[in-house]
């Protein structure tokens, strides 16, 4: 077989199976075993695989609330309280954006009672000026990835 787009095609391999054994992948890559875990090595040594972890379903352990959440922070704390979220275990996803707000964030909670707690804990730092909150009613689609498009 042809190296050619072998990364790519390990990548999309592993988003099927991420657990998979270097023995099946190199079957199916028709490629050797040896193969398969020099490649992956280089994969993880370049960043491109970040690690192996499981894929949970927050809502089957009972965080049936998802909050989206928009901050505006003065001037020179977007990193200060950009940190200070991602320490909250609860904060899934942070982002630094552009546009009307500076973070937008990503957090699963129990209930109600929870996210408001931990909102309020948001909007007594100093350095917040401005939220916005909304609730996700349904999540069409989430921590989906995608596989890489490979030439044949």
């Amino acid at each position: 077989m042809t190296y050619e787009n072998l990364d790519a095609k390990l990548v999309n391999e592993l988003l099927g199976d991420g657990r998979a054994s270097l023995r099946s992948l190199a079957e199916d890559l028709d490629v050797s075993v040896t193969t398969v875990s020099n490649h992956l090595k280089d994969l993880e040594d370049d960043g491109v695989i970040d690690g192996y972890t499981p894929r949970v379903d927050y809502g089957a352990l009972g965080y049936d609330v998802t909050a989206i959440v928009q901050l505006k922070v003065e001037g020179d704390a977007l990193q200060e309280v950009t940190e200070n979220l991602r320490s909250h275990d609860q904060m899934i996803s942070v982002y630094e954006v552009t546009g009307d707000y500076d973070i937008i964030a990503v957090g699963k909670f129990a209930d109600t009672d929870g996210m408001n707690r931990g909102i309020k804990t948001l909007l007594n730092d100093p350095d917040v000026k401005e939220s916005n909150t909304s609730v996700v009613l349904n999540a069409a689609s989430e921590h989906e990835q995608f596989t890489l498009e490979v030439d044949d």
